[in-house]
């Protein structure tokens, strides 16, 4: 296979990891939190987590592995029970944290591998995730490509994923600097109540 037809193939997976990641969801929600109360290092942790599990659900349609993807719509409703509790707990919690004055002495970051399971746990709860690629993979004609140009799809899926999450959290990073401490409150105080409507709509969608 040619070399220019691979590059053609990993820059496409990189728009489409970019896409992908870019939409302000819970994930973007908790990235920013993160990145306001722990740094940009912590904000970047999460969302690696997510571009993990972005490229899981990219080598899923990418390889067409329809064994996977219809065993992780089989416990569809499992996933979503078990998202939309830790997301309301996520939210509960936000809420109840100290301000980041009162926090200074406590830090509550457990570190940067649990960021990233938590992470890559909430993404991989939403498997509708694959439909989504599915859908792009199929409208550019890249649907189960179980060769080379399917690796090269995925690495661009992953990196351009990493991309999107490092230019928000270092750019969150240094608008921190800018704001004051009652702004970052307001900031966190709002992560967590978003965090818990998209919680209680997870569960919600559970009803028949």
């Amino acid at each position: 296979m040619k070399f220019e037809f691979l590059i053609n193939f990993f820059i496409k997976g990189i728009m489409i990891g970019f896409s992908i990641a870019a939409p302000v969801g819970p994930i973007g929600i908790l990235t920013i939190k993160r990145s306001l109360a722990h740094g940009p290092g912590a904000g970047f942790a999460t969302g690696l987590g997510a571009a993990t599990a972005d490229a899981v659900y990219g080598c899923v349609a990418g390889f067409g592995l329809t064994v996977i993807s219809n065993l992780l719509f089989g416990f569809q409703t499992g996933l979503l029970l078990a998202g939309g509790l830790f997301l309301c707990g996520l939210g509960i919690s936000t809420l109840k944290q100290k301000s980041f004055e009162q926090a200074k002495d406590t830090p509550l970051f457990k570190g940067y591998i649990p960021a990233y399971l938590s992470a890559f746990f909430l993404t991989l709860t939403n498997p509708t995730t694959i439909m989504a690629f599915m859908a792009i993979f199929a409208g550019l004609g890249l649907g189960a490509t179980a060769n080379g140009s399917a690796l090269s799809l995925v690495i661009g899926v992953f990196l351009g994923s990493c991309l999107w999450w490092m230019m928000l959290t270092f750019g969150v990073g240094q608008l921190k600097q800018k704001l004051n401490a009652g702004f970052l409150e307001w900031v966190n105080r709002s992560a967590g109540l978003v965090l818990l409507v998209f919680g209680v709509w997870a569960l919600i969608r559970l009803i028949p």
